[in-house]
């Protein structure tokens, strides 16, 4: 069974964070806690690699941004240093961009659920993430074959889409970008 491990200090801050000896294991930081959790199944790294690969192709044609994958520090805050699936980066927040990762947020992250993280990708994070001024974020569900955006600036409460693997995803984050979602659910 997979599990979520917090730590029992007490209000890490980013700082201390940064301090702590680089991975594996990878942690994140989240509202203060210190998390770790297993490798990610081989499903859940492929969905990852599916859709770097269209987002990247699209952002290679259209330089509008860049687009990172964990492990990649994202710290949004005093108290919280992510590490999201993926992230997307807009020319006009490129200032954020650290040799580390991300200082802010970013204008898009991405989320593969497992058992391990669903709880707090769909928590906590989602929470600060929508704080903290990330303007969206999809959720990909490896065993429903969905994604879900959820505008977290217009409403961080509820997915503002739902996508099946049958449907083509398009979003403003990544105007004239449209993916097939039978690409990026393909066995």
């Amino acid at each position: 069974m997979e599990t979520v491990v917090a730590t029992e200090l007490d209000g890490m801050t980013a700082a201390e964070f940064a301090k702590l000896p680089e991975g594996p294991p990878y942690y994140q930081l989240i509202n203060g806690d210190l998390y770790m959790s297993p490798s990610p199944k081989r499903k859940h790294q492929e969905l990852i690699v599916n859709l770097v690969t269209l987002i990247g192709g699209f952002l290679k044609k259209n330089p509008i941004g860049k687009i990172h994958i964990a492990p990649s520090d994202v710290a949004v805050n005093e108290h919280n240093v992510f590490n999201p699936d993926i992230y997307f980066v807009s020319n006009a927040r490129r200032n954020q961009l650290t040799e580390q990762g991300c200082n802010g947020a970013p204008d898009l992250v991405v989320e593969v659920l497992s058992k391990s993280t669903a709880k707090l990708d769909l928590g906590p994070k989602r929470e600060v993430y929508a704080t903290a001024g990330v303007i969206e974020m999809w959720v990909v569900s490896p065993a429903a074959q969905t994604i879900d955006i959820w505008r977290l600036q217009e409403d961080a409460t509820k997915p503002a889409q739902k996508f099946t693997a049958k449907d083509a995803l398009a979003s403003p984050i990544l105007p004239g970008l449209n993916i097939d979602l039978t690409a990026v659910f393909a066995e």
